[in-house]
């Protein structure tokens, strides 16, 4: 398992990845869905929050559920008392040591990086 910071310096956004097997166990979109329908309660809700698709959605949150050791996210059919999404005690406490790492490794990055853009020959750093 390895952890990735991908910065772009054009647009001013960092991205944090754990990866495992070349496959992501958890990164920004992953955990941009367990905000979604811990929010929401609801997988159809959170896809079009983000603008996914149900069936992408489901997918993400079935890969997420089986890289762990346990589901992070537990659902309930619908019918007449409704379905429903949950993040479970170890999806609450994935997204919130995600979301600390990703915070620390951002402040780390942030600090040191306009000194390195700033040692990049001028036509790099416009591109």
């Amino acid at each position: 398992m390895k952890a990735t910071l991908r910065s772009k310096s054009h647009d001013g956004t960092t991205q944090f990845r754990i990866e495992l097997n070349h496959s992501v166990a958890i990164g920004p979109g992953k955990a941009d869905i367990l905000e979604a329908v811990q929010e929401t309660g609801s997988l159809a809700e959170a896809a079009r929050r983000l603008g996914m698709s149900y069936q992408r959605v489901w997918v993400l949150v079935g890969a997420m559920n089986q890289d762990f050791v346990q589901p992070l996210v537990q659902t309930q059919r619908g019918g007449a008392s409704r379905g429903g999404a949950s993040l479970t005690d170890t999806g609450q406490q994935v997204l919130k040591l995600y979301r600390e790492s990703e915070n620390a490794a951002m402040k780390a990055i942030n600090k040191r990086l306009p000194a390195l853009i700033a040692l990049l020959h001028p036509r790099v750093r416009s591109e």
